[in-house]
């Protein structure tokens, strides 16, 4: 199936299952989806199974859209509680599409209790209360993570996978891969027909990693691997080091645990120009566990470290803290900088990357599809230098490589369906229909134009109108402050508010001070704030100078 075929049976409302191998577009499709829905006012709810995976689609993850959290399991009280947050069933009552990607490490007991979630804040006993519901991913991928003993349990396993039935669009072009030795490899680990000739293919990329540069990705299997290569380039770092140290409150050994949980160490060490991963979800703070970034320096006073994203955003990171609650009481927590190093990075964080090179040992493989994940980042066999190999890299669940043949065939016969509904001119008007039930407008804005892009300034401008703080106004929506900042940047500059409504709702500290900000962008420029919060000795956080920013006249 292609991807117009599959963007085709999308806008229909149907439940879709959009699968395919790395690199077959279905990251391309979801967010050509995407902008189809809210190009006509319609906002999906996009998550996925892992934080590092709802990065790469600006999203959430499923435990956390959907309340669950870290439960495993859910009984009738767990169930009430939820149900009982505001901001939950608020946010899934008014969810008409929802999207959830990297689905194989979704388990699908999982998958279940968000169903069980859906139908009773929704009050809607159908398949996850009546939403479209589109999941995404490759089962021949990393699996879902069991506890030991137990075996597999794969989404397509649950009962809510069974009552959603999703459509099967089966991607099959291939837009990351264009060597077509690597591609075929590639295929024959995923067919179970790997042999020797694929091997030597592999083993003649070995090598030992010291020709490439620092920048180039190092991929492991284990932690222990990861943080050796980190901690090696971190000491060939010139300037001070600024160490920050896990505290904890409350029963040891549920603080014990809660260390084990937490992906920051409990001694980390950063210095300016350290890669970075964020390790916990902060939405807004303006970033979740997976965002990446470099740290380009230390906030004065408090000591948190800044970093630049890799979407070119800048953030300061505060302490944070993970909790074990009981029956409404902290039992234990822990605090700690939500960061880690990130120059090395596990194979299990580097699913739904793409890479131009990278170094990997596979060496010590001991996950199905975790050999395929790390192999197949890369474009090209040229791109991959082997570090270390074994044969179970080579290896596929043998019930996902049972299962792949059906669902190339069910997909075919979707696409058969569909392209019948297609010449019988069906289609247009299944997808007005969708539109039209799910409260969308008909009317098509212009390219880069984005309805709920519009209503969520409307929003902004309607509380700056009312005089509310800036601060104010970022609780109120649960926002970060840097993003009204935009928000209002982009309101004033076209011509929908004042410069002179926008001084009486800022900081008494940038009001105080905007003359001095100012003769500072004079000098630096107003279009990158880094130089201008260097010159002003990190006087002011980024989100104030973008503040400021808004009344620069130039």
């Amino acid at each position: 199936m292609t991807q117009g075929d599959a963007l085709d049976i999308l806008k229909t409302g149907a439940n879709v299952f959009l699968t395919g191998e790395p690199g077959s577009g279905k990251t391309h499709t979801l967010n050509a989806y995407v902008a189809w829905l809210r190009s006509h006012g319609i906002e999906p709810s996009i998550t996925a199974s892992t934080g590092i995976a709802a990065t790469h689609i600006s999203g959430m993850t499923i435990h956390a859209w959907s309340g669950i959290g870290i439960l495993d399991s859910l009984t009738p009280y767990d169930l009430d509680r939820i149900v009982n947050k505001e901001h939950v069933v608020r946010r899934i009552q008014k969810t008409k599409v929802l999207i959830i990607d990297e689905v194989s490490m979704l388990s699908g007991g999982v998958l279940d209790m968000v169903d069980q979630v859906a139908r009773e804040a929704r009050h809607d006993d159908r398949p996850m209360g009546g939403m479209q519901v589109v999941l995404s991913g490759d089962f021949f991928q990393l699996p879902p993570i069991q506890k030991v003993g137990r075996p597999a349990s794969f989404a397509f396993d649950s009962r809510a996978w069974k009552t959603l039935a999703p459509v099967v669009c089966y991607l099959e072009e291939q837009h990351r891969q264009e060597d077509g030795k690597f591609l075929s490899l590639l295929s024959a680990i995923r067919a179970g027909t790997f042999d020797h000739t694929h091997a030597s293919l592999i083993l003649a990329r070995s090598g030992d990693g010291d020709e490439l540069d620092d920048d180039t990705p190092r991929l492991f299997t284990h932690n222990a691997d990861v943080d050796r290569i980190n901690d090696e380039r971190l000491a060939k770092l010139p300037g001070k080091s600024h160490v920050y140290r896990m505290k904890s409150d409350g029963s040891s050994v549920l603080a014990e645990s809660l260390k084990r949980g937490c992906l920051s160490p409990e001694t980390l060490t950063l210095k300016e120009g350290a890669v970075v991963m964020c390790t916990k979800n902060n939405p807004i703070a303006g970033y979740v566990n997976g965002t990446l970034g470099t740290v380009i320096g230390f906030q004065a006073g408090t000591n948190d470290p800044i970093i630049e994203t890799r979407d070119l955003r800048t953030l300061t990171i505060s302490t944070n803290e993970w909790a074990v609650e009981e029956n409404g009481k902290v039992r234990a927590k822990i605090t700690q900088i939500p960061l880690r190093l990130a120059w090395a990075i596990t194979v299990h964080k580097s699913q739904g990357m793409s890479m131009d090179a990278a170094a990997m040992d596979l060496s010590r493989t001991f996950e199905y599809g975790q050999g395929y994940v790390a192999l197949s980042r890369v474009r090209e066999l040229e791109g991959l230098t082997l570090l270390g190999w074994n044969e179970q890299a080579a290896m596929v669940h043998p019930e996902v490589a049972k299962l792949d043949a059906d669902l190339i065939e069910t997909s075919a016969a979707a696409a058969i369906a569909f392209a019948r509904l297609r010449e019988e001119k069906e289609l247009d008007a299944m997808h007005a229909r969708f539109i039209t039930a799910s409260g969308g407008s008909m009317e098509i804005l212009e390219p880069g134009e984005v309805i709920a892009k519009v209503s969520t300034y409307d929003a902004t401008l309607a509380l700056a109108k009312e005089k509310k703080t800036v601060y104010e106004i970022a609780s109120e929506r649960g926002l970060t402050l840097g993003t009204i900042a935009d928000h209002l940047e982009k309101l004033v500059k076209s011509d929908r508010l004042r410069a002179g409504e926008v001084a009486p709702i800022l900081p008494e500290k940038v009001t105080e001070n905007l003359e001095a900000i100012h003769a500072v962008f004079k000098k630096t420029g107003p279009e990158r704030l880094a130089p201008a919060y260097g010159k002003l000795k990190a006087a002011y956080t980024f989100d104030e100078l973008k503040l400021a920013r808004i009344l620069y006249k130039g």
